[in-house]
């Protein structure tokens, strides 16, 4: 069984992005493997993304955030605003990215959502 809905499977799919579904405890995550970073902004120009999805997901919005490797910031070799705190999931340790989502739309917003906010906010990060 799949964790995320059939809309979202189908989006990830056509833009190409390698999906991992992940249970751990309590926690569910999808990883979206190999995310493309903005160029020249961070250490690495590709990461993994985990979006921990909330028991009522699509209804309720993924929240926050998660990267591995670690991201750094070139121009001041520094991790991003906000992103010290770590997450323990799927035998990693993920560098949590706190962007909190306060304008989900339910029956409408989905992981295409939550993928722009990740993309926004890595654009943005300083």
């Amino acid at each position: 069984m799949s964790l995320l809905p059939r809309q979202d499977r189908r989006y990830l799919e056509e833009r190409g992005i390698t999906v991992r579904e992940v249970i751990e405890g309590a926690e569910k995550g999808v990883i979206l493997a190999g995310i493309t970073l903005p160029a020249g902004k961070y250490q690495v120009a590709q990461a993994d993304i985990l979006i921990l999805l909330p028991p009522s997901y699509p209804e309720v919005a993924p929240d926050m955030f998660y990267a591995v490797p670690h991201l750094k910031l070139v121009v001041c070799q520094r991790e991003p605003r906000c992103t010290e705190a770590r997450h323990a999931f799927d035998s990693q340790i993920w560098q949590r990215w706190s962007r909190h989502n306060n304008h989900w739309r339910p029956g409408a917003d989905g992981i295409w959502t939550m993928l722009k906010r990740v993309e926004e906010a890595l654009e943005v990060a300083a």
